[in-house]
């Protein structure tokens, strides 16, 4: 029968102060400790022996064999979930901004006014076009009728209906000038970025403000080259968002055929599903399988925590065996055992809290 020792007894007679037990008046109170210590020594003597865990009655636990298998080993990326509508609206022409009236986060239509600007030349140029095409159908008309008398020639005419053909060019260019002044929502959606104020002044290709739709969402992340010549063209991948909390799946919608040269890495889109609560600019972990690779796996409730360390309870002859594992990925309730068990070991699927080690395990389907 297997039982567990007690301390060791060592007589007082051993510790040299053991027969002066009685202090002087001139004695430190700090000699007073190793009669204490005896005296607590002796007191431990007196226990009875404890008996082993084997003596316990049986435990009935279900019992189950870590798996082999073949699992893709995944890689974690990092990706940052963007709207499928945004645009960086800039300035056409040479202006002072005149106005901005719309707030970030602010919700507007398509169409709507977001930015004014002024160029006082602009107007110029409309009325200077307008005068000219003014003049070429007076001109014209004039020498239609003459033409009609045989007092011109219709080389004349048709030379003035080319001028006036241009005039009419000049004016619409003059007039899509005049509406560049004038910055309008693209497409519905919420203003995201305001880079300038009234007051600034606008260079053709500065940008004035960024707009985001506040419908479909995707996720752009870069693929390790490696990587992306294994993923299929409708691949669904694993998501998580730490800051919401979510995770979902969603399939590759766009994969690049050409990798950046100093990252090695494919731009990569994956599409939100609808349902999804996201915004934009959050940050989100992608799962991306790669070459499988061969695996242990054991349910994730035989495995408990015993401070840091990461237990299991195998079954042995009969009894339960503790043993120290080293888990990794979680799958669906089956966690992988890196380390501390083999294939075909039988462990106890969900052991209860009063399982010893050495204890007698009765296994139950």
């Amino acid at each position: 029968m297997r039982t567990s020792r007690s301390p060791i007894c060592v007589a007082p007679s051993a510790f040299p102060f053991s027969n002066n037990l009685q202090p002087s008046r001139t004695m430190n109170p700090r000699h007073l400790l190793p009669p204490l210590f005896a005296a607590a020594l002796l007191a431990g003597c007196s226990r009875h022996e404890r008996p082993a865990a084997a003596t316990l009655p049986p435990a009935q636990a279900r019992v189950v064999a870590v798996q082999a298998a073949t699992l893709p080993v995944y890689t974690e990326l990092t990706g940052t979930v963007r709207p499928v509508e945004r645009a960086t609206l800039s300035a056409k022409i040479m202006g002072a901004v005149a106005e901005i009236p719309v707030a970030l986060g602010q919700t507007v239509a398509a169409g709507d006014v977001l930015a004014r600007l002024t160029a006082a030349e602009i107007p110029a140029r409309v009325a200077q076009a307008q005068a000219g095409l003014n003049q070429a159908q007076r001109d014209l008309a004039r020498e239609r009728e003459l033409l009609a008398k045989g007092a011109s020639t219709a080389d004349l005419v048709r030379s003035l209906e080319d001028r006036l053909a241009g005039a009419l060019a000049q004016l619409h260019e003059a007039e899509a000038m005049r509406d560049y002044t004038t910055i309008r929502a693209p497409f519905a959606g919420v203003v995201a970025r305001k880079l300038v104020t009234a007051g600034d002044l606008a260079a053709p290709g500065q940008p004035l403000l960024e707009i985001e739709g506040t419908g479909a969402f995707e996720i752009e992340l870069g693929i390790p080259d490696s990587l992306a010549a294994t993923l299929a063209p409708d691949a669904a991948l694993a998501v998580t968002i730490p800051a919401s909390g979510l995770t979902f799946r969603a399939p590759l919608r766009e994969l690049s055929s050409a990798a950046d040269a100093l990252a090695r890495t494919v731009t990569a889109k994956l599409s939100v599903p609808a349902d999804a609560k996201v915004r934009s600019g959050q940050f989100a972990r992608i799962q991306v399988p790669g070459t499988p690779a061969p695996a242990l796996l054991a349910p994730a409730s035989a495995v408990s925590r015993l401070g840091q360390m990461e237990r299991v309870f195998a079954l042995r002859d009969g009894h339960a065996e503790m043993r120290l594992v080293k888990t990794g990925a979680t799958r669906d309730g089956q966690v992988e055992i890196l380390s501390g068990l083999s294939a075909g070991d039988r462990i106890v699927a969900t052991p209860p809290a009063t399982l010893r080690d050495g204890q007698p395990v009765e296994a139950r389907p």
